[in-house]
């Protein structure tokens, strides 16, 4: 397609009946291409897959963006807000893929990207008392599409509680002990459950987290937690063989962040692997 044919087909039917002029449809003054433009943190009700019942209600901030040649003076940010009305709330691989596609063909683009951001809430059992509560986790949702293809990367953050063993060993009475956070970003083939990666995070600490604890829930994390102490490369190292043993895990980037309580810095570790490799 000609630059110019690419331009005409750029301008919409509306704008050229009313005969306004089509600013962004003209010629850059610095011929030079943006990787992405686009508009952020839009909010949109959003459903999603969930294990137990099936699906859940929650709320997302997106991000949208495409790539604009050299010879456009700028992009038709509307048009993003237009696809998004035109879409399901549902998420899953299809319909997201739907939404790249149609964003393409709108902004006559070569290359879309999204991100969504939203919390996930899982029913949580206290570890002693079974007491029930919440718990909410911050996931995201990545996709770049390009030549009809999509990259579809899940992401969520968990938090985890670490003993470290040195202060363990080296320590008459106690340790020192931490909220940790662990994050993943996955590529995967078939259904990854979120949940799947909630799992993975949480069994890695010495540790999981608790909305609701009584007493009796206190004591019983403390002590399970004390012996079980974990630097920031154990639960990283134990992250990584989690995914690299899950069957639909392509490709994952595991980072985990220690939130040191007796240091004025953070620790942290990164793996990252290509299991099609």
């Amino acid at each position: 397609m000609s630059k110019t044919q690419r331009g005409a087909d750029h301008v919409r039917p509306a704008d050229a009946k009313a005969g306004m002029e089509d600013v962004q449809n003209g010629r850059a003054s610095i011929a030079m291409p943006i990787d992405r433009v686009g508009v952020k943190d839009i909010r949109l009700p959003l459903l999603v897959r969930d294990r137990v019942q099936g699906s859940q209600h929650t709320v997302a901030s997106v991000d949208l963006s495409v790539d604009l040649p050299a010879h456009f003076k700028g992009t038709h940010m509307s048009r993003f807000v237009e696809a998004l009305e035109g879409w399901s709330e549902e998420l899953d691989y299809a319909s997201f893929k739907r939404l790249l596609a149609n964003i393409t063909e709108r902004l006559n683009a070569r290359r879309a990207y999204a991100e969504l951001r939203f919390p996930f809430f899982l029913h949580r059992s206290a570890p002693a008392s079974g007491g029930k509560s919440m718990m909410g986790y911050d996931c995201s949702l990545v996709g770049e599409y390009e030549d009809g293809e999509l990259v579809f990367t899940l992401g969520v953050e968990v938090p985890v509680m670490t003993v470290c063993p040195c202060s363990l060993a080296i320590s008459e009475q106690g340790a020192h002990s931490q909220r940790a956070i662990v994050r993943v970003l996955a590529r995967f083939t078939g259904l990854l459950w979120l949940e799947d990666l909630i799992e993975i995070c949480e069994s890695a600490g010495s540790s999981p987290v608790y909305t609701l604890l009584k007493r009796a829930d206190e004591k019983y994390v403390t002590e399970s937690a004390f012996a079980n102490p974990a630097f920031v490369e154990d639960v990283v190292r134990s992250v990584a063989r989690g995914l690299s043993e899950h069957p639909k895990v392509s490709w994952f980037r595991a980072s985990v962040e220690s939130q040191e309580s007796i240091h004025a810095h953070s620790a942290y570790a990164i793996i990252e692997r290509d299991l099609r490799d």
